[in-house]
């Protein structure tokens, strides 16, 4: 085995053993594998071998020579001669095999090839990696979307459970309601079919529908109406007497016997007409005009009721005599009505009386003081005039003609019965702040009346707002009620004379009319309401009741 020199140029590799690189002044890229002997096989292990970065090209200076130990030739025996000298030779290979081994340089070799290798696969390497890159990112969007997606899914899922059991609960309730629509639905038929066999006559349900009463048969007065009564009645007397109230059927027969079976349909044809008019007298004895539409309803009930009782017998009320039962109710209803609208209208002609009554005293009274004073005055005027006093004649004579004017003054007012004060109240405390009181009074001292509206029948005095004297005052109160006509509280009987307004706009009204007013107060006193709310209000107990002697007072309004 001869030793193997590398070429001219090439050098072992100062950093990677067992490769050899070639060298022009300086190290370059260009390397091969050195020639490696057979090594000898050596069971020791080595570690692993350290791989150095070249220094930079600058720093590199002359390839060292390779460092081999060689052991010196020994000088051949003439013993041995030639084959002893190959002997040598061979012992040195071996030697060189082994510290190369023991060197590592195979080892190193292969891993400068698979230095070399890794390099050569760095650049496809990164580009794999940016291709990588490039395809992870929207891998990465995509899969944070699809968490969001089913984190969205995890909440639908949720919903549609809560809507499931929702679902559930309301197609229990459906099955309810229908159920509860359906009992409904059968009450109301029920009760539609109790309704019609039952009449309304409760005061109070009526009440609540009454409107302004209509003459069924319009007459002059309540006379002429219990006239018309009074024809009814007989008339009805008439048709019992002729048995052409109640008819039933002729073809009856008792065992046999039609004479028994006409005797026993007159005789429960008797008996049905008597309860029949004993319920209309029962509803004329209770009538009232506004329960006039449910006493009909009732007597048509009970003609029904009879019909139904008799159907074997084919007995009934006949047209014609119902027919005069409903007129009696009818004129019953008109004639109470009318009864009651005389009764107010004599109450409010008493009064008017009563109040001319009383306005034509107070002006008999004045006229009467009057004249005693214009006689003092007379004397007086004659004694001055004889002692030839003219200044003081003068003066008694001025003031006999102011008497003068006075008493002709008294005498126009008692003749004009259209004349006196129209006066404008309110009552907080009764009332409250939007309601005034509009009316009128012939007498001298028109406060007397006002104080007379506030006696017992309300719990506290009216306060006055205005008081206007006119040659016209019935003119005035009429125009006056006229522009609050929308505003009045009793649409039916018009002298109860209150009207829902402000006293504010009542003396708008008064400007915006040209009436004059001396003086107007806007804020009524109501002394006895204010200091009633402020013992309220500061918690004072109750009055304790005490006895007085009643006065008599004039009948109040």
């Amino acid at each position: 085995m001869s030793d193997q020199s590398p070429p001219a140029g090439w050098y072992p590799d100062p950093q990677v053993p067992g490769l050899l690189r070639w060298w022009d002044g300086r190290w370059t890229e260009h390397v091969q594998q050195a020639a490696t002997p057979n090594p000898v096989p050596d069971t020791r292990s080595f570690p692993p071998p350290t791989i150095r970065t070249p220094p930079p090209p600058s720093s590199w200076a002359a390839p060292p020579a390779p460092t081999i130990p060689v052991t010196a030739p020994q000088p051949a025996t003439k013993h041995h001669g030639l084959f002893g000298a190959k002997k040598s030779l061979e012992e040195e290979v071996e030697q060189l095999r082994a510290v190369v081994a023991e060197m590592g340089i195979p080892e190193r070799e292969q891993l400068r090839t698979e230095l070399l290798q890794l390099r050569t696969d760095i650049p496809a390497l990164r580009a794999e990696e940016a291709a990588l890159l490039a395809s992870v990112t929207p891998l990465r969007a995509e899969l944070a979307n699809l968490k969001n997606a089913e984190a969205r899914l995890a909440e639908i899922q949720t919903t549609v459970v809560e809507l499931e059991k929702k679902q559930k609960a309301l197609e229990q309730y459906k099955e309810v309601a229908e159920r509860a629509a359906a009992d409904i639905q059968r009450l109301q038929n029920e009760h539609a079919e109790l309704s019609r066999l039952v009449v309304e006559t409760r005061e109070t349900a009526i009440l609540q529908e009454v409107g302004i009463y209509e003459y069924r048969h319009p007459l002059d007065n309540a006379p002429a109406y219990k006239a018309r009564l009074t024809g009814i009645q007989a008339k009805i007397k008439d048709a019992v007497k002729a048995g052409s109230a109640v008819k039933g059927s002729t073809n009856w027969t008792v065992n046999g016997s039609s004479r028994d079976g006409s005797r026993m349909v007159s005789e429960f044809s008797k008996l049905m007409l008597r309860a029949y008019n004993n319920e209309a007298e029962s509803i004329v004895r209770m009538m009232k005009p506004y329960t006039l539409e449910s006493s009909i309803a009732r007597l048509e009930k009970a003609r029904e009721t009879i019909s139904k009782l008799g159907k074997t017998m084919s007995i009934r009320v006949t047209d014609g005599y119902h027919a005069l039962r409903l007129q009696e109710l009818e004129l019953t209803s008109d004639y109470l009505a009318k009864v009651a609208e005389e009764k107010e209208r004599d109450r409010e002609e008493r009064e008017r009386l009563r109040e001319e009554e009383i306005a034509r005293r107070e002006i008999e009274r004045e006229m009467e003081r009057l004249r005693k004073e214009q006689a003092h005055y007379a004397n007086t005027l004659a004694a001055l005039r004889a002692s030839g006093d003219e200044n003081a004649a003068a003066e008694i004579e001025a003031k006999a003609a102011e008497i003068e004017d006075a008493l002709d003054g008294l005498t126009k007012r008692a003749a004009n019965v259209r004349a006196g004060h129209v006066y404008v109240v309110s009552n907080v405390g009764a009332f409250g702040e939007d309601m005034v009181k509009i009316g009128m009074t012939r007498r001298l001292d028109p406060m007397d009346r006002i104080h007379e509206l506030g006696g017992a029948s309300v719990p506290f005095q009216y306060d006055l707002h205005a008081l206007i004297f006119s040659d016209d005052a019935v003119g005035l109160e009429t125009q006056l009620h006229h522009e609050l006509r929308d505003r009045r509280v009793n649409w039916v009987n018009l002298r109860r004379e209150f009207f829902r307004a402000h006293p504010d706009e009542v003396q708008e009204l008064l400007d915006r009319l040209g009436v004059l007013v001396m003086s107007y107060v806007e804020e009524p006193e109501a002394l006895e309401w204010r200091q009633t709310q402020t013992a309220r209000k500061e918690g004072a107990p109750p009055p304790e009741p005490h006895h007085r002697e009643r006065l008599a007072l004039p009948e109040e309004e």
